[in-house]
């Protein structure tokens, strides 16, 4: 079956990376797996045996037709819709529990699909997720690293992200122009332990603080409207210097800052 590019399909086949990316799942013998972008089937047949039931969605109709006829419905159940709609929360309140997904993520709507099953946390437990290497490299990164940035603390506050297994391009059909990275995302959200009550300001304020990688993080408060009198209060509370850059901030010191500016009196959010 011929492949759409406008839909990035790269079809995972080396059957060593299938196995490690299904065992780093953990046991799912009980669980309802979420599959984003099943393609052909091949992460599909190794879920659909230590699952206990597969919800697989795909927005090819061609590939959605083929895994039908291939996959007994009482253990797969395709769902031929774009990922970017599909309601999880209410997938895991029809089975009464938080879900466990698995994807291939097409490349050109990665940090999309990172950001959908951020918004629906609630309905999730874990994910093993492969995506360009570059991108997993910013989504895991650590503070003062060159690719920590607003999609690191963005994705971080949502739960813990570790990188697991590198693929070369020789391991999908057709071979991508680029390497990928297996990650597993932990959903365990930081916000209250952070004493964040308020997830959309502080997400806010993070953009805020990331908005020109170049600047300090006291210039990108002022472009904000930030008085700048505050942005120097809020820095010296939290003992940093006035020149720091958002991407030498730990998620600890960005909540600090954050609770800080969003107490002071007269405060815009």
């Amino acid at each position: 079956m011929p492949t759409k590019p406008k839909l990035g399909q790269n079809f995972l086949h080396d059957p060593q990376a299938i196995q490690r990316i299904v065992a780093a799942l953990g046991d799912c013998a009980r669980e309802i797996v979420i599959e984003i972008g099943p393609g052909r089937g091949a992460v599909t047949r190794a879920l659909a045996a230590q699952a206990a039931h597969v919800l697989a969605i795909e927005l090819d109709d061609n590939l959605a037709t083929g895994l039908r006829a291939e996959f007994p419905a009482d253990r797969v159940t395709v769902v031929h819709q774009d990922v970017l709609d599909f309601d999880f929360a209410a997938a895991s309140a029809k089975v009464g529990n938080r879900l466990a997904v698995v994807g291939n993520l097409p490349y050109y709507i990665t940090s999309p699909i990172l950001l959908k099953l951020a918004a629906s946390h609630a309905a999730l437990d874990r994910a093993i997720l492969m995506m360009q290497r570059e991108v997993a490299d910013r989504v895991a990164a650590e503070p003062g690293s060159r690719d920590y940035g607003l999609l690191s603390v963005t994705l971080q506050m949502y739960g813990p992200v570790e990188k697991l297994l590198a693929l070369p391009p020789g391991a999908f059909s057709p071979p991508p122009q680029v390497h990928s990275t297996v990650i597993r995302w932990r959903f365990a959200p930081h916000f209250s332990s952070l004493g964040i009550d308020d997830e959309i300001s502080f997400l806010s304020f993070v953009r805020q603080a990331f908005a020109q990688k170049r600047k300090t993080l006291a210039n990108n408060l002022r472009a904000a409207g930030i008085a700048p009198a505050d942005i120097t209060n809020a820095l010296g509370s939290a003992g940093l210097d006035p020149q720091v850059r958002a991407e030498a901030l730990s998620l600890e010191f960005l909540a600090a800052l954050w609770k800080t500016l969003h107490d002071r009196p007269n405060q815009k959010d």
